[in-house]
């Protein structure tokens, strides 16, 4: 299962995140907390973009008849990354210094509610449509929801706010709300693909 996994994809979106954290701390030198916050927030988003590839199999027309369900290979597939997204966050985190950190846990939990929705986006189209690489389509999605995003978000429901402002703590709840949202939908389309869906979307 491992060598099936598109690692270089993922790999790519590891390194460019890394990237994203990395250079303008060597450009600018000084970072304050609200810069580190949104240097961390677009890598997340990268990283994020990666694992919209990680259910991406042109053999999937192939393998439906295998004994295995597919909500165990798509478990797997996410079981095998966790670590290596855990060890690449913790890169990242330690990239920003100490003065320009944001709280750990609230920007984790957005880390943690961006990968989710890639991976919940991606499930979904593996379910109801008869595409074997949701990859492209739900990352080109992914950005642009993320560009849309503050500007189309309520100022009462807004997720990006400063670590100074008032509603930081509601806004990581709302965040809380969307990583549970997106952790339930992708477990809903985790079954085999509907049957009937993808017979018409082939016909």
């Amino acid at each position: 299962m491992g060598r099936t996994l598109p690692w270089r994809v993922v790999g790519g979106g590891g390194v460019a995140g890394l990237l994203v954290v990395g250079v303008p701390r060597m450009l600018v030198g000084e970072l304050d907390e609200w810069l580190g916050l949104n240097l961390l927030r677009a890598a997340a988003l990268v990283f994020a973009l990666g694992l919209a590839f990680l259910l991406d199999d042109p053999a999937r027309q192939l393998t439906t008849p295998v004994p295995t369900r597919r909500w165990a290979r798509t478990g797997l597939r996410v079981a095998l990354v966790v670590p290596v997204a855990a060890v690449w966050w913790t890169a990242a985190l330690l990239l920003v210094p100490a003065q320009a950190r944001p709280p750990l846990g609230p920007v984790t939990l957005e880390a943690g509610a961006t990968a989710a929705l890639a991976l919940a986006a991606a499930a979904a189209v593996v379910r109801f449509t008869a595409e074997p690489e949701p990859g492209p389509s739900v990352a080109a999605g992914l950005l642009t929801l993320a560009v849309l995003a503050p500007a189309l978000i309520p100022s009462r429901w807004d997720l990006f706010v400063p670590p100074d402002d008032p509603s930081w703590t509601a806004a990581h709840m709302r965040w809380a709300a969307v990583l549970t949202a997106a952790v339930l939908a992708g477990a809903a389309c985790a079954p085999e693909p509907v049957r009937g869906v993808r017979a018409r979307v082939v016909l």
